[in-house]
């Protein structure tokens, strides 16, 4: 069933692995760093995601050196910078700046691939929803179809929901195997929000009619391994949610909408849009 971590200080150490429960194929870490301290990690058997939140740093993968990664303030100031390591790869990151900050995505993945970096330039933005229909969200994907023959099932964006809107919505799923239809994939969730007093909901419901409700607020963490799944943020809020999503058998991820909700479908703008990015 779905999982739901509060936040704490994790202090550079995963926050999510295979050993958490819930999710078997996916990885989730915090890295804060202040200028001129290192951090390094190898996640054997996951390809992993550096995405520079904010400050700048250094990183090295396997000994290729990427230099001066990360060009915004913070998460609400421009797209990221990131840069993808292969499975089990050594990472060494080094801080240019006080309060560099590092989101790690990761998925379980036994092939190699060579690191390369997504500059905030290549990161594809795709506008779902509007303010009339209280949908309306930005998807910001570092690593999507940019990353296609050069990495395995692992699906990086970064979400930005306007206040008092709804995302995941209209109500779907993947997690089932059942092509053209539906494509099984793991999902992670981290929240932040503006101002940071901000708070939301995150629901899941199962289609046996088995449901939970999470009072979402800055620095949570959910664990989505089946069900549906709409969230929503207060008004006076906007949302951001550092999304991992990590395909069980395949790099395309194919939701399933709810039956009874796909008469929303025609109603909210951008959705087809949204379902080809992640295809």
């Amino acid at each position: 069933m779905p999982a739901f971590i509060r936040r704490y200080d994790n202090r550079n150490q995963p926050i999510v692995t295979e050993k958490t429960g819930t999710l078997s194929l996916t990885y989730f870490n915090l890295i804060r760093l202040e200028r001129n301290e290192e951090y390094q990690a190898a996640v054997d058997g996951f390809e992993t995601a550096y995405v520079v939140q904010s400050g700048n740093c250094d990183i090295e993968v396997n000994g290729k050196p990427f230099t001066g990664v990360g060009e915004r303030r913070d998460i609400w100031s421009g797209n990221a910078d990131s840069i993808y390591a292969t499975t089990g790869a050594t990472v060494r990151v080094r801080a240019n700046q006080d309060g560099t900050e590092i989101a790690v995505g990761g998925g379980r993945c036994d092939r190699e691939f060579p690191p390369f970096r997504v500059t905030p330039g290549e990161v594809e933005m795709v506008n779902v929803g509007s303010i009339e229909t209280r949908s309306h969200r930005r998807i910001f994907h570092i690593l999507g179809h940019n990353a296609a023959g050069r990495a395995g099932n692992l699906l990086i964006s970064e979400l930005y929901c306007d206040d008092g809107c709804w995302s995941g919505y209209p109500p779907h799923k993947h997690d089932e195997e059942r092509p053209p239809q539906e494509t099984a994939f793991e999902e992670l969730y981290h929240y932040r929000f503006r101002p940071e007093n901000g708070f939301g909901a995150q629901l899941s419901f199962q289609p046996d009619g088995s449901s939970q409700c999470f009072m979402t607020r800055n620095g949570d963490t959910f664990l989505l391994d089946r069900g549906y799944h709409p969230t929503v943020t207060s008004p006076g809020h906007e949302e951001y949610i550092f999304t991992v999503l990590v395909g069980k058998h395949q790099r395309s991820l194919v939701q399933y909408f709810k039956d009874e909700y796909h008469s929303l479908l025609g109603n909210i703008p951008g959705i087809q849009d949204m379902v080809d990015k992640f295809k």
